[in-house]
C-alpha cells in the first residue's frame, strides 16, 4: 500500500493571455473547477499510474468541495477512510491562473488543510503501518509533516518529501527521509542558499536523505542517488498547463517504486506520465492512466 498524507484542495482555474501586472485587471477566458491539492493529485497519480491500493489521509470541510473532493479521490479508488470532514470549516482552495504558455500562479487559502493534526496521523496507523511507501508535502502544518515523517520512519517504511511550497526545514527531518523531490527553488530554500542544481543535491543527500531528485522542467531530473549522479532529461512535448506537473511525476515514480522498479525506471515512468500531463489542462484532470504510458 502507497499512504499519502497531505492537502486536498479545490482548484479554481482561470484562463489569461498573460499574467495581470500589480494593480492591473484582466479579462480572462476560461473557468474550471478541477479538483486538486499536491497531496490529493499525488495520491491520484500513485493510484491511475500503478497497481498498488493507495489511501489518502488529509481533511476536507463539510462543504460541497469538500464532498466532491472526497467523492473523486474514491472514484480513483483510493480508501478515503481517513479523509476527515472537519464540521464548520472551508475546504481548501487554490486559484490559478493559466497564461497562454502553460505557466501558471498559484495563490492557496488552506482551509482545512491547516487543521491536520499529528493526532489524526496516528489515527491513521493502521494503514501506515501496512504501507510500504508514505509521501508526504509541505501543504499542511510542518508540525504534522514532521511528525508524520518520524512515525512513517520509525516503522521502517519508505519515505517520499515533496518540500513544496517551499520551505526550510528542521534538523533532523531529512535523515528521515528516503527520496526527497524538490524542484531548483525549493533545493535552494532547503539549503539556505542559492546553489547550482547538481551541488545542491549533492549536499541534501550530505544533510541526511537517502536519494535526491531534483526535477527540473522541460530540463528533466537531476538525481543524486545511493549509486551516484544522473541527469534523465525531459520528454520533448508541447506543454498547454504545468499544473500538477510534479505531482505526477512523483505519483508515477512512486507507483513504479512500490511495484519494485529501480530509481532509474521509476523516474523514466514519471517523467513519461508528466510528459503527457502537461498536455492537458488543469490538475488532477490532466494526469494520466498506466495503459496510456504502456499501451496494449
Amino acid at each position: 500500500m502507497i499512504v499519502v498524507i497531505g492537502s486536498i484542495n479545490m482548484d479554481l482555474v482561470l484562463r489569461v493571455a498573460r499574467m495581470p501586472l500589480p494593480g492591473e485587471t484582466l479579462t480572462g477566458g476560461a473557468f474550471r473547477t478541477i479538483p486538486g491539492g499536491k497531496g490529493a493529485n499525488q495520491a491520484v497519480a500513485c493510484a491511475r499510474l500503478g497497481r498498488t491500493p493507495v489511501a489518502m489521509v488529509g481533511c476536507v470541510g463539510d462543504d460541497a468541495f469538500g464532498a466532491t473532493l472526497r467523492t473523486a479521490l474514491a472514484t480513483d479508488g483510493i480508501d478515503v477512510s481517513h479523509v476527515s470532514v472537519l464540521p464548520g470549516v472551508a475546504t481548501g482552495v487554490a486559484s490559478i491562473l493559466v497564461d497562454a504558455q502553460g505557466q501558471n500562479s498559484i495563490v492557496i487559502a488552506g482551509g482545512a488543510n491547516d487543521l491536520l493534526t499529528p493526532a489524526l496521523v496516528d489515527a491513521a496507523l493502521p494503514l501506515i503501518a501496512r504501507a510500504s511507501i508514505v509521501v508526504l508535502q509541505l501543504e499542511t502544518p510542518l508540525d504534522t509533516v514532521r511528525h508524520a515523517i518520524a512515525v512513517a520512519h520509525g516503522l521502517g517504511k519508505t519515505v517520499v518529501l515533496n518540500p513544496a511550497p517551499a520551505a526550510t526545514l528542521p534538523a533532523g527531518v531529512l535523515a528521515q527521509v528516503d527520496y526527497l523531490v524538490p524542484n531548483e527553488i525549493e533545493a535552494a530554500m532547503l539549503l539556505g542558499a542559492d546553489t547550482a542544481v547538481q551541488p545542491a543535491a549533492a549536499a541534501l543527500r550530505a544533510a541526511g536523505c537517502g536519494n535526491v531528485l531534483v526535477t527540473l522542467g522541460a530540463k528533466g531530473v537531476h538525481a543524486s542517488l545511493a549509486d551516484g549522479s544522473h541527469d534523465f532529461p525531459a520528454c520533448a512535448v508541447d506543454a498547454v498547463d504545468t499544473t500538477a506537473a510534479g505531482d505526477t511525476f512523483i505519483g508515477g515514480f512512486v507507483a513504479a517504486l512500490a511495484a519494485g522498479a529501480d530509481p532509474a525506471s521509476a523516474i523514466d515512468l514519471g517523467q513519461r506520465a508528466a510528459a503527457i500531463g502537461v498536455t492537458r489542462h488543469g490538475a488532477q484532470t490532466s494526469i494520466p492512466y498506466l495503459n496510456e504510458l504502456e499501451p496494449t
